[in-house]
């Protein structure tokens, strides 16, 4: 199991990319959060395998929402936390 942090920069506000995000995790069976930042980019917490991880990793840069644009993102580990589901929060 591998925990990362996510920071999604573009345009990733107000186009349902969190809830798209959300869909994405459910169909990989990742656990987490995403949320909105103040600055305009979308938080994730992610946590599976690192296959699985990579994978969703691919869906989130090529924008899970159609509305969307991802123009960059940023990818930290993070030490192991206990998620139940995957959740949008604010």
């Amino acid at each position: 199991m591998i925990t990362v942090k996510i920071s999604v920069y573009g345009l990733v506000q107000g186009v349902g990319f969190r809830y798209c995000t959300k869909m994405v995790a459910d169909r990989l069976g990742v656990v987490g959060i995403v949320r909105n930042e103040a600055d305009g980019s979308v938080y994730i917490e992610a946590q599976g395998s690192i296959a699985v991880i990579k994978k969703f990793i691919a869906e989130i840069k090529k924008s899970p929402t159609p509305s969307g644009r991802v123009e960059r993102i940023a990818v930290k580990e993070l030490s192991s936390k206990n998620y139940h589901g995957f959740k949008v929060t604010y």
